[in-house]
């Protein structure tokens, strides 16, 4: 399939699987802590695979397996904390509205359900879409600057008024610089692996809504778990999110939160209900479509697969897709299993300690992931993190710290 070379199912199964449960339990622990990326642990897994017991296709499936989990449990501190991952950046303020009215445990299942779908409807219909882009690529390449331009002049025009385009433009150009900036520096880390982007993300995205938390009420009693989304509009949403993952899992420093955005224009006036399933479920397509990407292109998408092509494993797409069928039924299952407690466990403590309380740790993980470095970025990128919520624009334009630099 998309020319390459047969791969053999030759890898023994149980070692595999092992692997592949192994990742599901680093991707369960990277979505649950804020700040904390599936890119993170692949990086480090990448460092020291040469000392992993087992095969390259084993430790590739584990990282896989990690990233997929990832999509589907990062809801969880942007439900409970406000605080998103990158990807999640589009979904945070809806999805904590819906946490708000105490329907938290309802918008857990519907990004369950929003994931779980995308990877239903993502895995076949990549392969055409896979087929074209092997043909649109080349010409797609030729200008990418242009691409990009237009992704983040489409982010710009499409909010909802003269104020917030100004700030979504004050946003992209801010974070644009600061990636210019640090994207490319060197920087030491306790770890085996250095991350700027660790302290960079943790900045624009996390420490910015924790500050604003501090004088909020917290976590209220959250209510039961029906959801109230009919079968067929969750279904369409996801396939709505599904396709918008398509759009830009191939072109590179365009990520879901970016499609998530465009996802939202689709949606609009639908609720917040709509834009938790249409996210989550573009925040998990854009995972598989990188893979086939990477399969068929050669071209790592995300942190995840730039770890796994540094380890280069052979690309045995079954199973890749074993592992990403792996992840995501534990990822469905998990979601509402830990986010009920999480949620619960969130409400019983005092809002403003556990605000610090986290942002101590986002500072010690920028300390860990990039030294000295690390500490500065991350407060330059809180910084800039204010600008979106000051303006009224969406969080989704301080994706500019990747958007930017790679179209220069």
């Amino acid at each position: 399939m998309f020319g390459l070379p047969a791969v053999g199912l030759s890898t023994p199964t149980l070692p595999l699987l092992v692997a592949i449960v192994a990742g599901v339990g680093l991707g369960t622990v990277s979505g649950l802590v804020p700040g904390l990326h599936a890119n993170t642990f692949a990086l480090l897994l990448a460092a020291v695979a040469g000392a992993v017991p087992g095969s390259a296709v084993a430790v590739g499936a584990a990282m896989l397996a990690a990233g997929v989990t990832h999509t589907f449990l990062d809801i969880v501190p942007a439900l409970a904390l406000g605080v998103p991952d990158p990807a999640m950046a589009a979904n945070a303020l809806p999805g904590h509205r819906l946490v708000i009215q105490g329907r938290g445990r309802e918008a857990l299942r519907l990004s369950a359900l929003g994931s779980g779908l995308a990877v239903a409807f993502a895995v076949p219909l990549a392969v055409p879409v896979t087929l074209v882009m092997q043909r649109a690529y080349p010409l797609v390449a030729e200008r990418l600057p242009l691409v990009l331009g237009a992704i983040a002049a489409l982010l710009v025009v499409t909010e909802q008024d003269r104020r917030a385009a100004v700030g979504a433009c004050c946003s992209l150009a801010a974070s644009g610089a600061l990636g210019g900036w640090l994207l490319d520096a060197s920087v030491s880390a306790v770890l085996p692996v250095a991350d700027v982007l660790v302290p960079l993300f943790s900045g624009l995205f996390g420490a910015p809504v924790l500050l604003s938390a501090i004088d909020g009420d917290g976590v209220p009693p959250q209510s039961g778990t029906t959801v109230t989304v009919p079968r067929n509009t969750v279904a369409r949403l996801a396939a709505v999110g599904t396709l918008c993952g398509a759009v830009v899992g191939y072109l590179p420093g365009v990520s879901s939160a970016v499609a998530a955005t465009l996802a939202l224009g689709l949606t609009s006036g639908r609720g917040p209900r709509a834009f938790t399933v249409t996210t989550s479920g573009v925040n998990t397509a854009t995972a598989v479509f990188a893979l086939f990407a990477l399969v068929a292109l050669g071209t790592p998408r995300t942190g995840v697969l730039v770890a796994l092509d540094q380890v280069g494993p052979p690309l045995a797409l079954p199973w890749l897709l074993t592992a990403v069928a792996v992840a995501a039924l534990s990822g469905a299952v998990l979601v509402p299993l830990l986010g009920d407690r999480y949620l619960r466990t969130v409400g019983r403590l005092d809002p403003a300690a556990l605000s610090v309380s986290v942002l101590v740790g986002l500072l010690v993980l920028s300390y860990v992931f990039a030294g000295g470095v690390g500490v500065g970025a991350f407060g330059l990128a809180t910084a800039v993190g204010h600008l979106p919520p000051y303006f009224g624009a969406r969080r989704a334009t301080l994706m500019g710290v990747l958007l930017v630099p790679l179209a220069l």
